[in-house]
């Protein structure tokens, strides 16, 4: 009864967010300037650098475990 009770509550806890308002204002004036470009690009760099550093450190963990191999 208390794991019925519980869910009930948090259904309707959750209706109240559905009521609140879509509208974006800081994202439509990036858009209407036109800097939500170099929002984007910003993203990307930073993801193609965490992605090259992780396969440049998962390249040199793979020559460890050959080292390491070797040895025994």
């Amino acid at each position: 009864m208390k794991k019925i009770l519980a869910l009930v509550i948090l259904l309707f806890s959750t209706l109240n967010l559905l009521a609140q308002n879509n509208d974006i204002e800081m994202a439509d004036q990036l858009r209407t300037d036109g800097k939500i470009y170099i929002v984007v690009i910003c993203i990307v760099i930073i993801l193609v650098g965490l992605l090259v550093y992780l396969f440049a450190l998962d390249r040199r963990l793979k020559l460890l475990e050959k080292k390491s191999d070797r040895k025994n």
